[in-house]
């Protein structure tokens, strides 16, 4: 774990972080918020996965999550969205290849040598992170924007006890039945190969449920709205009765203007749970 830069922000520390990832076969980067109180032993941990395009830097500057982060005295990871690098398998299309590894593990040639996203993001970051960094790995919560919200959910559903909270803002909901979203995860997977339970928010939420809240916020404004299909998680969450809020937010779009307008409400719905 080499450091890249850190800086003092909010009384805390915000550190960018390079590794070798055996899970990935390549460097990886990282970014990571210690709040002050980390200086005094582990503190709880927010993940946030981001979207399509995006890298560990994009949410770590504009979403404006360290100042809450540091009130509430809990770390910050932002995970980059896919493995780069030289000889790694990319494609021309935004959602494909380079920051968009949907937050699987590939299956198909020639993504499965090194996007194995699922992997490095549920298993081998969290165990450099406990092993390294002063965060406590019995009090974590989970959140994602957009392709990083679709992680958010479906990982915090597989993973029971885990997260005591998850959260999602504009997140790929129902991909089995986005032909936008479908198209990607095919091809790191193999059409027909596809574990939907797993891979698939509202299946998931109806096959495994998940212990905790759940705060979902949609900008009725979003251009990818349609693929989203927030309504499907509606439906999942009141079929399941579960306790889960869905705001819908007028006028807003997919841009981190809406994410830096609403991330402080996120951070304190989990530092509720993750202090109860």
């Amino acid at each position: 774990m080499q450091a890249v830069s850190e800086n003092k922000c909010f009384g805390g520390v915000q550190g960018v972080y390079t590794h070798a990832s055996d899970v990935c076969g390549c460097d990886m980067t990282f970014g990571l918020f210690l709040p002050a109180e980390a200086a005094d032993g582990p503190v709880p941990v927010l993940w946030y996965l981001s979207g399509l395009t995006c890298t560990h830097e994009n949410a770590m500057t504009k979403a404006g999550a360290q100042q809450w982060a540091a009130e509430q005295g809990i770390a910050l990871v932002f995970p980059d969205t896919s493995p780069r690098g030289e000889g790694i398998a990319d494609d021309d299309s935004y959602n494909l290849g380079t920051g968009a590894g949907f937050y699987v593990n590939a299956t198909q040639d020639p993504w499965a040598a090194n996007y194995r996203m699922w992997d490095y993001v549920a298993e081998e970051l969290p165990r450099l992170l406990v092993n390294n960094v002063a965060i406590d790995e019995d009090r974590q919560a989970i959140c994602g924007h957009s392709m990083g919200g679709h992680g958010a959910l479906t990982i915090a559903m597989a993973y029971p006890g885990r997260f005591a909270s998850v959260s999602a803002l504009a997140p790929i909901t129902h991909p089995s039945t986005s032909d936008w979203a479908k198209k990607p995860i095919h091809a790191y997977l193999g059409e027909g190969n596809v574990d939907w339970t797993r891979h698939d928010a509202c299946l998931s939420l109806r096959a495994n449920g998940f212990a905790g809240p759940m705060l979902i916020d949609q900008g009725t404004k979003d251009p990818f709205i349609d693929s989203l299909m927030p309504e499907a998680l509606a439906a999942a969450i009141t079929e399941t009765r579960h306790p889960g809020t869905l705001r819908m937010q007028a006028g807003y779009d997919h841009s981190y203007f809406f994410v830096s307008s609403f991330i402080e409400d996120h951070v304190a719905f989990h530092a509720e749970a993750l202090y109860a």
